[in-house]
């Protein structure tokens, strides 16, 4: 029964009727327990009886169970598994047990869940209802909102209850016994409290006065006088509240009993439904309180495995009777092998389990962990053993890591941290309990819980430990079977101690070494928290930190470690930092090509591109060849090639990588890789697609959650917008970005740049040149911000300012000569030509000359409005309208509308009348981003479904975008496309 709500029934109409119009929709109903949630989602269950509906409910005791509240909402459907592409199919088949093997990106799960809903959307609208999602464990709810976020033309409703904060009543104790206790700052459980994007939230606030007055008339009409009003008191508008207070109070009264007492200070509604509960169950014989006890340790609901437990305990399903009567249970099948046991709501299994004592509870997790041994169930045991241990245990502690790794290969990285945590917290041994730390936090960062990563990587490296075995790469935990047995208590030093130990007191403990290797993993968690907390500079010194004690021992390591750091210093505009962690790295392994180039990065850091040019060239064609090893090697090898102008094979490598990456539906990667091809592409004057490809990670980055890789992103953006000649987002995007200047220099200066250029364009000669010295002049003069000098000599040069024009000019010039490469070397002769007091044509000419050896159409359009200013200056019409109409045609090509109208105003001042037709050349240009990425997959050959899968969207999105394309092109037929579409044109 649905009482009042009119509102919040409307919002849930017309999320269905959107539904049925073909549109997605996602709504999270939130408020405090009781206030009818559930309630609701059953109204929105009766009103899509005409779609398809998947009910799913998080379910407290598996919310460290990865993948299971997903597995239990799919379930169903499991057969249309075969209808996905290969990698998603497999993902979900091991997410969800059914195969072996390892996940990778947690976020395949999120695309294979995508591509799943969408194709059971294609049968008719579809709608997903999911309660108590605050008990969904995050792997399931991740991949969900992930899928919602990314559906954009599917006939798909989304609906989430979850319990708010606010008024609840205490949590159950059954958390604290069977999960670790949480620590401060991030949480692994999921929280609503702030706005979740993607989802319009529903709050529900109390009910009305009248709406809980007939409540209570058709569940206790009898109830009169002080009993009535103080439940309407007490209630206070929630419905479960007046439901049970009422039940609970008219039985008192209609037995002569009195009711109980107000417990002293203000309680939440939800607070005393639960004394009531406890209340009923404590009147209970003792061997169903015993029962409901059993049901609420686990809450699977499976009868057959409670019995099994019962009977380890000496009670049977007779006893079960008395709480069935009482209505605080529900059988389904009877006692059948297939039925089960749920409470009437989950307040009662709070109660159920915390009215009972602690050595009960002790007793029935010990008999779960006898009863429960299937291969389905070794995780759930591995749970109740902790939750049985009265102290360190190292057997539920091994069990509780082989949990961990289970969990880790399957992409359920939250359900790994919890694990290993615990693990740590019943460790025997202080070596392993540190490393097993050191997992938790491992498995904290890939999470996205940044805070709980520090604390637990603090406490490991805070531990004395003995070194262990070799250490497991994925996880940074060393393998088990390495392990030395745990040590026997250790003597009392009575004096100086072997050498490196301090005198320790009488009596006392040595304290053992502590392992470099720890304190360098620690350190390394410590840092990439750090630099997405947009710290680089911090993050830098504290990964050198820790590869410093490992350099000698651990070679391999160190250099992993090392790589981020060079990186990390990079971004930050440190050159101190870069020179202490290439210093570093020449003492570890300088043979390799990646240590090699970053070695070099630092000469090139140092203005000395003779050392720096060739390492990094090599970088870049080891990888080229495909020589290079992961995909942070590989990453940085594509940057290598763009830093030293060779930027076809920067793009031939990072081109294999995003492709390797989308192969491979490692959905987190892809915005890293996306963010330096972006970069290359506009380099080289390939803005559609730059754009499409910032268009994407943004999309991305959005959606996953990678707030920095955002503004990383956006310095980018705002370039392009600034060529492109929309001023307001240029302006808004740099602004955000500019925003965290003084952490990331590299990325604000990339912003600075398009400033600059939006000035210099538009005229404001003065201050273009005072923003582009800035960034000729910054930290990340010698990136590839380098490529900025030519305009802070052409802006310099038009303010009447030809010292300052002449700063930054030899740092260019050496660079450019360094790489040899035609198109670095036009660059630096066209400043030459805007400097020059004499033979300014004959420098203007060689740059035109050298483009055309090595084509970059927007440099060379550049450099031809530069030379046609020049000739009209030099009263050289004819062939001033040449060059001119040249850079117009070529700005049209590229879209670059603030340089066209520059080149049109100059021809216009020779009298000629050029019309406005931007980008009417390329019928590409009228699409967008989007489409453009779509389009050109299509005009390849690929279905729907295989660019949905490359592009992480649905195959209707897909379509969707197709529809809106046809008709900007003029076609009608996908056959079309490929006669318009040239790739990466």
């Amino acid at each position: 029964m649905v009482l009042g709500r009119i509102a919040e029934r409307a919002r849930i109409d017309d999320l269905l009727a959107s539904a049925r119009t073909g549109r997605r929709g996602a709504l999270l109903i939130t408020g405090e327990a009781g206030i009818g949630k559930t309630v609701l989602l059953d109204y929105a269950a009766a009103a899509a009886a005409d779609l398809r509906v998947l009910r799913g409910v998080g379910i407290e005791s598996e919310a460290e169970l990865p993948f299971a509240g997903l597995h239990l909402l799919l379930c169903p459907y499991l057969d249309r598994l075969g209808t996905l592409p290969g990698p998603q199919a497999a993902a979900l088949r091991t997410a969800f047990g059914l195969d072996e093997g390892t996940v990778g990106d947690r976020f395949l799960i999120g695309a294979a869940t995508l591509a799943l809903l969408s194709e059971l959307s294609g049968d008719g609208p579809l709608v997903c209802l999911i309660d108590d999602t605050q008990w969904f464990d995050r792997a399931s709810l991740d991949a969900l909102l992930f899928a919602t976020r990314r559906m954009h033309a599917d006939p798909v409703a989304m609906v989430f209850a979850a319990r708010s904060g606010d008024g609840d009543a205490p949590p159950c104790q059954a958390e604290a016994c069977i999960r670790p206790a949480p620590l401060a700052g991030d949480s692994a459980s999921v929280s609503f409290a702030a706005p979740v994007p993607g989802l319009d939230v529903l709050r529900l606030a109390a009910l009305d006065e009248e709406s809980a007055t007939s409540l209570l008339d058709v569940h206790a009409r009898g109830l009169v006088g002080p009993l009535r009003e103080r439940v309407l008191a007490e209630s206070r508008g929630n419905p479960l509240a007046v439901i049970e207070l009422a039940t609970t109070l008219n039985a008192l009264q209609g037995d002569g009993r009195p009711a109980p007492p107000l417990r002293p200070g203000p309680l939440p509604a939800a607070g005393h439904v639960q004394d009531g509960f406890q209340a009923q169950i404590a009147g209970l014989p003792e061997a169903t309180r015993l029962l409901l006890l059993i049901a609420a340790a686990d809450d699977t609901g499976s009868l057959p495995v409670i019995l099994r437990v019962s009977t380890l305990l000496g009670v049977s399903a007779a006893d079960l009777e008395p709480a069935e009567r009482a209505r605080l249970v529900v059988l389904s099948d009877g006692l059948s092998p297939g039925g089960s046991v749920a409470f009437r709501h989950p307040l009662i299994r709070a109660a159920a389990y915390e009215v009972a004592p602690h050595a009960a509870r002790v007793r029935v997790h010990e008999a779960f962990a006898r009863a429960l041994d299937g291969a389905y169930d070794v995780d759930r045991r591995a749970w109740h053993l902790a939750a049985a241990a009265p102290g360190p245990d190292e057997e539920a502690a091994a069990e509780l890591e082989r949990a961990a790794r289970r969990a880790g290969r399957r992409g359920g990285v939250t359900a790994m941290m919890s694990a290993f945590e615990r693990a740590a917290q019943l460790s025997t041994d202080e070596t392993r309990r540190a490393w097993r730390l050191i997992a938790a936090a491992r498995a904290a960062f890939e999470a996205g819980l940044a805070d709980r990563a520090v604390e637990l990587a603090d406490q490991a490296a805070e531990m004395p430990d003995r070194p262990a075995g070799p250490v497991d790469r994925t996880l940074g935990l060393p393998d088990p079977d390495a392990w030395p047995a745990a040590p026997a208590p250790e003597m009392p030093d009575r004096g100086v101690g072997p050498a490196g130990r301090f005198p320790q007191p009488a009596g006392r403990p040595v304290r053992p070494f502590r392992d470099p290797s720890l304190r360098a993993e620690a350190a390394w968690i410590r840092a990439q928290v750090e630099y997405e907390r947009a710290a680089p500079a911090v993050a830098a010194a504290l990964a050198l930190d820790g590869a410093t004690p490992i350099a000698a021992t651990d070679p391999g390591r160190a250099v992993s470690i090392l790589t981020e750091a060079v990186w990390y210093a990079r971004d930050a505009g440190d050159h101190d930092l870069v020179r202490q962690c290439a210093a570093l790295l020449e003492t570890v392994e300088p043979g390799a090509p990646v240590v090699a180039g970053l070695i070099g990065f630092r000469h090139l850091y140092d203005g000395r591109p003779a050392a720096g040019v060739p390492p990094m060239r090599e970088l870049a064609g080891s990888a080229r060849q495909g020589k290079a090893g992961g995909f942070v090697e590989r990453l940085i090898a594509g940057f290598a090639g763009m830093l030293v102008a060779e930027d076809e094979i920067a793009t031939e490598v990072l081109e294999s990588l995003v492709a390797d990456v989308r192969e491979q539906g490692a959905v987190s990667r892809l915005t890293y890789a996306l963010e330096p091809l972006a970069i290359v592409q506009l380099l080289r004057g390939r803005f559609m697609d730059a754009d499409a490809g910032v268009t994407e990670a943004v999309s991305l980055a959005t959606d996953l959650g990678q707030d920095l890789q955002v503004v990383v992103l956006n310095a980018i953006a705002a370039w392009l917008a600034a060529v492109g000649g929309d001023e307001i987002s240029c302006r808004s995007l740099a602004a955000g970005v500019l925003e965290h200047r003084t952490r990331h220099p590299t990325d604000a200066a990339l912003a600075s740049w398009a400033l600059g250029l939006l000035h210099l364009a538009g005229g404001r000669f003065d201050e273009a040149a005072a923003r582009l010295d800035e960034v000729c002049g910054g930290p990340a003069r010698h990136d590839f911000l380098i490529r900025a000098v030519p305009d802070h000599v052409e802006a310099a040069v038009r303010a009447g300012l030809p010292e300052q024009a002449a700063r930054h000019l030899p740092a260019l010039s050496d660079w450019a000569e360094q790489t040899g490469r035609p198109h670095a070397i036009a660059l630096a002769r066209r400043c030459a030509a805007l400097l020059a007091d004499e033979d300014a044509a004959g420098h203007f000419t060689a740059a035109l000359e050298l483009h055309e050896r090595d084509p970059r159409q927007y440099d060379e359009a550049r450099t031809r409005l530069a030379y046609g200013e020049w000739l009209h200056r030099d009263r050289r019409h004819t062939e001033a309208k040449d060059q001119l109409a040249d850079a117009l045609a070529a700005f049209e090509r590229l879209g670059a509308r603030t340089w066209a109208s520059r080149a049109r105003a100059e021809l216009s001042a020779l009298g000629e009348r050029p019309s406005d037709r931007p980008r009417a050349l390329d019928p590409l240009a009228r699409l967008t981003p989007q489409e453009l990425q779509v389009v050109r997959l299509a005009a390849a050959g690929m279905s729907n479904r295989e660019i949905a899968t490359r592009l992480f969207l649905s195959p209707r999105t897909v379509g969707h975008h197709l529809c809106k394309a046809y008709p900007k092109l003029g076609v009608t037929r996908r056959g079309e496309l490929s006669q318009l579409v040239v790739p990466h044109g």
